[in-house]
């Protein structure tokens, strides 16, 4: 038995936790990140810190310092975060499909 990320030990699981449509694409992926609505929260948080990267640099445009040091802190908090989270969604996608999250496989 393999240990799988948020499943503890490897089983089948129902088409419910399997994010994979076949009645409408040949592609085992295509759509994945909107049919898995467990990517969103990742994805909320890349956008919110391209959101503050933003705001981070009009307030360093201003010359406000505060601001600025908050904005860069929550801005990398963001981005780091929303990717660790993808990065672990996906990888939880490719040990259902008994594969690792460095396989290369195209579609």
């Amino acid at each position: 038995m393999t240990y799988q990320p948020d499943n503890g030990p490897s089983r089948k699981l129902n088409a419910e936790h399997a994010p994979r449509d076949d009645a409408h694409t040949m592609r085992s992926h295509a759509g994945e990140a909107i049919t898995d609505g467990r990517n969103w929260p990742g994805y909320i948080l890349i956008a919110t810190g391209v959101a503050v990267l933003g705001l981070t640099l009009v307030a360093a445009g201003y010359g406000f310092q505060g601001w600025t040091l908050i904005g860069g802190i929550a801005c990398i908090l963001c981005l780091v975060l929303g990717t660790a989270l993808v990065l672990l969604e996906r990888r939880r996608v490719k040990a259902l499909e008994g594969g690792t999250l460095t396989d290369q496989e195209g579609h």
